[in-house]
């Protein structure tokens, strides 16, 4: 008899047992500390810029104009929006601009060539975010695809502070993701980025080289 087939007999004449009690996950996340909606901002900010993603902290007001302007800083001139979005209604309410803001409306088979060749960046909104890690939640839907968060040199995102999780958890009890789950759920923590076998960073190999976080403040704008 071989050594494989002595171990494979050993496992199959070893009696069944009892099935294995499931950790109690809920229990044990029970213990952290609760954090108010500024730590946890302030937590979130800390670990994604540690990633080389930009984070400007702004409010509801503000925000549009903090945008272009930054696109103006960064020479960007064409934005992609999603199709119907509150925020692309609330961009394109803005006073006169350089941003030539594209409407995401159709699909991407017929017009490949100017979504990836001719798009600077993207908007798009974040469901939520987690705070021990510095990730953002993306939900892609119908208005706003997966390859406006793929495709842009530049990803914009626009995240309400509010909606901040301590942990993936508390995200996940939270929002009820078991009740209904998203074909395609994101977990983005930074720009995209890759390394060779020396360990050199390159970053927007498979995606977006800049990633630029619009935190959104209930009221005035946070210091």
């Amino acid at each position: 008899m071989s050594a494989r087939e002595n171990i494979l007999g050993r496992l199959r004449r070893a009696p069944a047992g009892a099935p294995v009690p499931l950790p109690d996950v809920a229990a044990w996340f029970a213990t952290t500390p609760v954090e108010d909606i500024a730590t946890r901002a302030t937590r979130f900010k800390a670990n994604i810029e540690a990633a080389h993603a930009e984070v400007h902290e702004t409010n509801a007001a503000d925000w549009p104009s903090l945008l272009l302007e930054i696109a103006v800083q960064k020479g960007l001139g064409r934005l992609l929006v999603g199709h119907g979005t509150a925020q692309a209604e609330v961009l394109r309410s803005q006073p006169q601009h350089q941003l030539k803001l594209v409407s995401y409306e159709q699909p991407a088979a017929t017009w490949r060539s100017e979504l990836f060749e001719n798009i600077d960046c993207a908007l798009t909104a974040a469901r939520s975010a987690i705070a021990s890690t510095g990730s953002l939640i993306l939900w892609p839907d119908a208005s706003e695809p997966r390859l406006m968060s793929l495709v842009p040199p530049v990803h914009f995102v626009l995240l309400d502070a509010a909606n901040i999780h301590a942990d993936l958890h508390a995200a996940m009890t939270n929002e009820r993701w078991a009740e209904a789950m998203p074909t395609n759920a994101l977990v983005i923590s930074g720009p995209s980025k890759t390394a060779d076998i020396q360990q050199t960073l390159a970053y927007g190999a498979h995606g977006p080289r800049e990633l630029i976080v619009l935190l959104c403040h209930r009221g005035a704008k946070s210091s």
